[in-house]
């Protein structure tokens, strides 16, 4: 038996190999195929839009995929919700659709915008919008390049953006947010009543999210004599409070911890100052809570 596991295809697809690499899996794709193999003799992967992705779970085309909140509520499909997996493609985060105009635009909200043109990629999401906010405008199918179609091919768009910044560059402000939205991974529902393939999937959504949790993070483990120990562990923010161990001489200890990965410049220099020792720093793949 197998897993037939949708990946999303396009702007998400290097994060998701990355996120897997992590967990665990590796994946080689082949430009020419859609069909990515993997190290793993139990799933069989297929690359998917992740437009699209919802649909074919839905219709138990493949069993799971991994496709954002937007493209399930686009496609009001009917799946099983397995787990949220919040990156994307630039950052560990959600992405937000946003409403924006060009910069020098009179609209400052979806309630100016009524008899207007709105172009998006995410339609059946901005009509429910516009409906919950008693606006009536029209909105219109964009293929891509949304940004640059106000103010001549459209008054306003909903687009989706992590940082806002190709927003700005093409000279767009954002007035509000339409969605939030991050990955999940989704499975056809009798899939999910398989007790095998759903075994299978919680593995796997164990192991993402692992490698999810580490990433931004870096185990530290050092030395300290017990006279000093008080001192080093006010120093140490941990995850959840540091493992500490006796060493062959009695009066020394080891301590392991993890800590955000930003603050290791900071944190080793007052580490030796409050007289720890043999400090070393390492990567992590996966933290399993």
């Amino acid at each position: 038996m197998k897993l037939k596991l949708g990946l999303p295809k396009g702007s998400l697809q290097d994060a998701t190999l990355e996120l897997f690499r992590r967990a665990g899996y590796e994946i080689t794709v082949n430009p020419r195929s859609y069909f990515p193999v993997i190290d793993d003799d139990e799933v069989e992967c297929m690359l998917i839009r992740a437009q699209e992705m919802a649909r074919y779970v839905e219709d138990g085309i493949l069993d799971a995929g991994l496709t954002g909140k937007d493209w399930i509520l686009e496609n009001d499909a009917s799946v099983v919700e397995v787990a949220d997996l919040v990156y994307a493609k630039q950052t560990f985060g959600k992405v937000r659709w946003v409403l924006a105009v060009p910069e020098k635009s009179p609209f400052r909200g979806v309630k100016d915008l009524g008899g207007k043109i709105i172009a998006t990629e995410l339609v059946k999401v901005t009509e429910r919008y516009l409906a919950a906010n008693g606006v009536k405008a029209k909105v219109e199918f964009s293929w891509g390049a949304t940004e640059v179609k106000p103010p001549v091919l459209a008054d306003a768009i909903v687009e989706v953006t992590e940082t806002g910044s190709s927003l700005r560059a093409n000279g767009l402000r954002i007035v509000e947010t339409v969605l939030e939205s991050n990955t999940k991974l989704i499975a056809n529902h009798a899939a999910w009543a398989d007790a095998w393939k759903r075994g299978k999937m919680e593995t796997v959504v164990m192991l993402l999210k692992g490698a999810i949790e580490a990433s931004g993070k870096v185990g530290l483990m050092l030395n300290v004599h017990r006279a000093d120990l008080e001192n080093v562990l006010a120093v140490l923010p941990a995850l959840k409070r540091p493992t500490i161990s006796n060493l062959s001489d009695p009066d020394w200890l080891a301590v392991n911890t993890i800590i955000e990965e930003k603050t290791v410049r900071e944190i080793i220099p007052r580490l030796k100052a409050a007289n720890a020792q043999g400090i070393v720093e390492y990567p992590l793949n996966k933290i399993v809570i």
